[in-house]
């Protein structure tokens, strides 16, 4: 990825954010609440005791018990790939439950079910960076384009999966799911754009490390180490 996909990450992480202060702001006053109703209202017609379960094991996905195991096999990924970068997965995730704490305690909201730190979806927001970064894993350790077709269809629709789940079970509002999806994207992005430019650091040094030493211009010394012929 070159500068210019650099800066898209960054500008990227930038909107996204802005979005996510927007969401946060109008979730302060109000402003999404008609929106959110409706959209309780629409989920609840799909509610029938048969999918309880399944919506409940679909949301595990997103919970603790869910992502530690997911953790691992990302990090085992990564282990085969590019050693040096074993412990990326698990220091980034870290980052999203610190940033969804730090995000919940700020905004306060109320869940559907009266639960307190509602806003935004912690499940969502991490499931978006952990899938975000298995997506660049698979490109930049140049695994078959099957495989990263593939692995993007799984992400995205455990992603949505999971946001219909925590709809249907009333653990939130479309507007904290929505809020989980812009600031996992702003912290993914702005992950991904400072894994790029470490990466490139990386090869730019191993680059100037490999480059052959350039020979002297000959200006009529002997070389250095080479015995010189004394006449007789």
């Amino acid at each position: 990825m070159g500068p210019i996909g650099r800066h898209a990450l960054l500008a990227g992480a930038v909107v996204a954010f802005v979005c996510f202060l927007g969401l946060a702001g109008g979730t302060l006053q109000h402003h999404w609440l008609g929106v959110d109703q409706g959209a309780r209202e629409m989920v609840g017609l799909a509610r029938a005791p048969g999918l309880d379960t399944p919506m409940q094991t679909v949301s595990i996905l997103g919970d603790r018990s869910g992502m530690v195991p997911l953790i691992a096999l990302a990090s085992l990924l990564v282990w085969q790939y590019r050693r040096r970068w074993v412990l990326a997965v698990p220091i980034i995730m870290s980052g999203t439950g610190g940033l969804q704490l730090l995000a919940k305690w700020a905004v306060n909201r109320p869940r559907p079910n009266l639960a307190p730190w509602g806003f935004p979806s912690g499940h969502v927001l991490s499931l978006v960076v952990f899938f975000g970064l298995i997506a660049y894993f698979l490109f930049v350790f140049g695994i078959d384009r099957r495989w990263q077709w593939i692995g993007q269809g799984v992400g995205t629709g455990t992603v949505l999966a999971v946001a219909f789940s925590r709809l249907y079970l009333d653990f939130h509002w479309l507007s904290d799911v929505m809020g989980g999806f812009t600031l996992g994207l702003a912290y993914l992005l702005m992950t991904l754009w400072l894994l790029e430019f470490v990466r490139h650091r990386s090869v730019s040094a191993d680059g100037v490390a490999l480059v052959p030493a350039i020979p002297a211009i000959d200006s009529g010394d002997p070389p250095a180490n080479c015995e010189v012929p004394i006449p007789s």
